[in-house]
């Protein structure tokens, strides 16, 4: 009788014990504003958990709903929690990973607001009293192992020259512009002569190009000539085709003054002289004075108005005597010296607007010319005048 009591006594122990479990059993009314892991985190469980005791296929609930809540999950006391120090280059979702939970758990067990952490922060990443998996990192591969560095080429020092460039400089030594400027710390193609730059390798040897000299130019054989009477020093170049600056640097002159029977030299065979037209008829003044008062036009060779060469080239056109538009540096060039003027001549000034020769106009005899003048246009003046006096070049006519 007393063994079978103490076997009732333990059949009805184990039975309470079973019995305690079931009567733990929950139903929980989900409340505005909770989570699963909130929920979880009050009943002392995880997510996962209620997830799979309520048949759940993602983390979202609604208000009033009714889950079953594990009794014996409900009943396990809080014994530990398992911890994890932040370390350089972490982050929520890293860590949630890494321990199988969600952000969401890992700021409730934390009261984080965001998902800002810290070096050194301890975060606690599971509930109390749940056993946690890890899934260890992962090592990171290993890097490439990077290819042997070339040994440095021997560098060496070049000094900048009038004419050379950053190019040119490459060139020389087989590196290109990038390789230069890496090797100097320079932020521009700019340098300067005298500049050292640092240079590797060796130079290379640029054969220097093949200059043919030009074919020896042989001078003109001089020879002599002797002035004559009405030579001038433009007549007598013309005959020898050279210029008065020739003649005048061949024979040491420092103007062009010359004398009957003076030797000069000259270069070159002397060609047949040209026929100097004859003496100015009267034609050419008769023309000329018909023009008078005529107005001044820059440029003008027309009845509309005259510049000064623009007039000698109307009245010698006018008059018989075929000639181009030139200036009055153009006819002076065209023209030879007379000592004596006749009336028709050109007589020339020189230094008037600018340098060198710079107005002329035609001889009328008795110091008088008649040109085209920059104010009252076609007019006749005097060469004893303080103005034209002081400008005066020289006469020449036409060849």
């Amino acid at each position: 009788m007393k063994k079978t009591i103490v076997r009732t006594l333990s059949t009805t122990a184990l039975f309470s014990t079973l019995f305690a479990g079931s009567a733990l059993a929950d139903t929980y009314k989900v409340q505005k504003g909770d989570s699963l892991s909130k929920i979880a985190l009050k009943f002392k469980t995880s997510v996962n958990e209620i997830k799979v005791q309520n048949g759940l296929a993602s983390d979202l609930i609604y208000e009033n709903q009714i889950l079953q809540i594990s009794p014996q999950t409900a009943t396990v006391q809080a014994t530990q929690q398992t911890n994890y120090t932040v370390v350089k280059g972490d982050a929520l979702i890293k860590i949630a990973n890494r321990y199988n939970v969600t952000v969401g758990e890992l700021q409730q067990w934390n009261n984080l607001q965001g998902t800002l952490i810290y070096v050194g922060q301890v975060l606690k990443v599971s509930a109390p009293g749940q056993t946690v998996t890890v899934t260890p990192p992962q090592p990171a591969p290993a890097p490439a192992p990077k290819p042997p560095t070339p040994p440095p080429s021997s560098t060496s020092e070049y000094t900048v020259k009038s004419g050379d460039s950053l190019s040119k400089i490459g060139v020389q030594y087989g590196m290109t512009v990038q390789q230069l400027k890496t090797l100097n710390n320079l932020l521009s193609d700019l340098i300067y002569v005298g500049q050292k730059l640092k240079v590797t390798g060796t130079q290379t040897q640029t054969p220097p190009p093949v200059v043919t000299p030009p074919p020896a130019v042989q001078p003109p054989a001089a020879s002599t000539y002797v002035v004559k009477s009405g030579d001038t020093l433009g007549k007598i170049a013309r005959q020898y085709n050279m210029t008065v600056q020739n003649l005048k640097s061949l024979n040491g002159l420092t103007s062009d003054m010359i004398y009957v029977g003076q030797t000069l030299k000259v270069t070159g065979q002397a060609t047949t002289a040209p026929t100097p037209k004859p003496e100015p008829q009267g034609d050419v003044i008769t023309v000329a004075k018909s023009l008078i008062g005529t107005p001044y036009v820059w440029g003008g060779s027309t009845l509309s108005g005259f510049d000064c060469s623009g007039f000698i080239y109307y009245v010698a056109n006018q008059s018989g005597t075929k000639i181009g538009r030139y200036s009055a540096a153009g006819y002076y060039d065209r023209s030879y010296y007379v000592d004596s003027p006749k009336p028709g001549d050109l007589v020339f000034f020189e230094n008037t607007y600018k340098k060198g020769i710079s107005h002329v106009g035609i001889y009328l005899g008795s110091d008088q010319f008649i040109h085209a003048d920059e104010t009252r246009g076609v007019m006749i003046s005097n060469l004893k005048s303080n103005y034209y006096s002081a400008h005066f070049a020289a006469f020449k006519r036409f060849y």
